[in-house]
């Protein structure tokens, strides 16, 4: 788990922890890579916001890594400030994202996906599609017969 905000690390931790988890805390992005090249993780959980290596840097630096077999593939999550981050997290490469602010069940249920090997891609605050006038034929099932 990195952040450097103690407030949502603790959440983060009150929320995954088990008794056969290892939670290792860092503040900082490069904290995140010294400790995966000592001990790589299962998963890493990444804030967007983080002093000067948030996580779209760590996420790249991790597959950078894998790239020349440096470390095992990590999957990560990010959790996003606003949903146009959702962008950046696509770009480079987390296998999951979570839209601020958090709540325990979407959180647990993302740290589950990825540990099963999946991806959670959080549709929080997604917009609402808007028709434009013409699209609504476009809708319309095409007259049968022809």
């Amino acid at each position: 788990m990195a952040s450097d905000a103690s407030f949502l690390r603790k959440e983060i931790v009150a929320v995954a922890a088990a008794p056969d988890t290892e939670i290792r805390e860092v503040s900082s992005g490069a904290g995140v890579i010294s400790a995966a090249n000592e001990s790589p993780p299962d998963l890493v959980v990444v804030d967007m916001q983080m002093g000067n290596m948030g996580a779209m840097a760590v996420c790249l630096e991790l597959r950078l890594q894998e790239s020349y077999d440096a470390l095992p593939h990590i999957p990560v999550l990010m959790l996003l400030d606003r949903r146009p981050d959702v962008h950046l997290a696509r770009r480079s490469g987390a296998e999951g994202w979570l839209v601020k602010p958090l709540d325990p069940l979407r959180l647990r249920r993302a740290i589950g996906v990825l540990l099963d090997g999946g991806e959670y891609l959080d549709d929080s605050y997604r917009p609402v599609p808007v028709l434009v006038d013409g699209d609504q034929d476009a809708l319309e099932p095409a007259p049968a017969g022809g």
